[in-house]
């Protein structure tokens, strides 16, 4: 029996492959027989760059880069040498979660470290990117990482407009003049889970302002700016489009990427199948397994664990998803290709309690466990 097991990482627990083998460790223990793939999984957030370079040749490159709060922090991406190319996840220089929770304003934090990364990597010799945007502690509409890569931001007086969604207050011109000159011959693919606009009601300041430290006065402001950048940029470039599925993705990183590179923004978890062949496993497989940390209503909007059973579907495949914790609302996820989900809590805990490593572990194994046990009455 072929089983395919591929489930994204449940944050601030277990990496992508951590709960992927704690999975098959379950199943092991009532089959010693059936053959097992592990595979990394991810939608353009954390875990991007592990699942897109998983068992392949590359090299590992760790650089001091401008965090999102202005001061240094190390960052991690991969390049892959034969094909020029560099895996980034703009989290490691930008994220959420290199923001203490009482520091989150994204007035001040910026992508200034997303363009260092790039930058860096155009040096050692790459001209394709797959950049992963998810998990962003920012709102600045890419201006910081563009910063970096040369473009001149200005205020109205010439002077370059401050890092932050504060920068956009007072930008009044974009100049190309100064910027890396390699970067015409780049290609960017960008890999992301959402499909907001720049801006308005579902635009990324409303929708994603708040988780970063924003007050109701503060998404009203950079919605505001937002807009005017968005007129601004359609100077430099004429067939920008603020409306674009995607643009508001990492607090507007995707209208830079769209607008001011060459680059062409899909599904994270799409690239991530894509370019790792999921496809030839999943045809020979009896049985999928996914999942992530919170299965609920947005899971079906093309996360990561629906680009899986999408694909499952496409070759009549039963799809089976375990999750740290599961809403009502989840249900949804029936209605596109998750035939059956199953929380993993086995008791009452807290929340810190739930997300720790060894407990999620242990909670992810005995599960899967008892799923596999009940699979194998139905196989009889």
């Amino acid at each position: 029996m072929n089983i395919v097991i591929a489930i994204d990482s449940l944050k601030g627990s277990l990496s992508s492959l951590e709960a992927g083998h704690a999975i098959a460790e379950g199943i092991r223990r009532v089959s010693s027989t059936a053959n097992l793939i592990v595979k990394p999984l991810a939608d353009g957030g954390e875990g991007t760059v592990e699942a897109l370079t998983y068992q392949k040749p590359c090299v590992i490159e760790k650089i001091t880069v401008t965090g999102p709060l202005d001061s240094p922090i190390l960052c991690e991406y991969h390049r892959l040498p034969k094909t020029q190319t560099a895996i980034i996840e703009m989290a490691g220089a930008a994220g959420l979660t290199l923001v203490p929770e009482s520091q989150r304003n994204p007035l001040y934090t910026t992508t200034y470290g997303v363009g260092e990364v790039i930058k860096d990597a155009i040096k050692k010799g790459c001209r394709n990117f797959i950049i992963g945007i998810g998990g962003s502690a920012t709102n600045d509409g890419g201006v910081g990482m563009l910063q970096a890569l040369g473009f001149d931001f200005l205020t109205e007086d010439g002077h370059s407009v401050p890092h932050g969604a504060i920068g956009l207050s007072v930008l009044k011109s974009i100049s190309a003049k100064h910027i890396l000159p390699e970067l015409a011959e780049c290609h960017f693919h960008i890999a992301s889970d959402v499909s907001n606009p720049l801006c308005g009601e579902y635009g990324c300041s409303a929708v994603y302002g708040p988780q970063k430290g924003a007050s109701p006065s503060m998404i009203q402001d950079m919605d505001h700016w937002l807009s005017q950048y968005a007129a601004i940029a359609s100077k430099y470039n004429p067939n920008s489009n603020a409306s674009a599925p995607g643009a508001g993705a990492a607090g507007g990183l995707g209208f830079a990427f769209l607008t001011f590179t060459n680059a062409t923004l899909k599904s994270g978890v799409q690239i991530v199948l894509d370019e790792c062949n999921f496809a030839k496993d999943v045809e020979t497989a009896d049985l999928i397994i996914t999942g992530e940390g919170r299965l609920d209503g947005q899971t079906a909007m093309g996360k990561a664990p629906i680009g899986v059973a999408a694909l499952a579907k496409k070759y009549h495949k039963p799809v089976v998803a375990l999750a740290g914790c599961v809403t009502k609302d989840a249900r949804i996820c029936n209605q596109h290709g998750i035939d059956a989900f199953f929380p993993i809590l086995r008791t009452i805990v807290t929340l810190e309690e739930a997300m720790e490593p060894k407990l999620t572990k242990e909670n992810l194994s005995d599960t899967a466990e008892q799923v596999f046990r009940l699979w194998n009455i139905k196989e009889v």
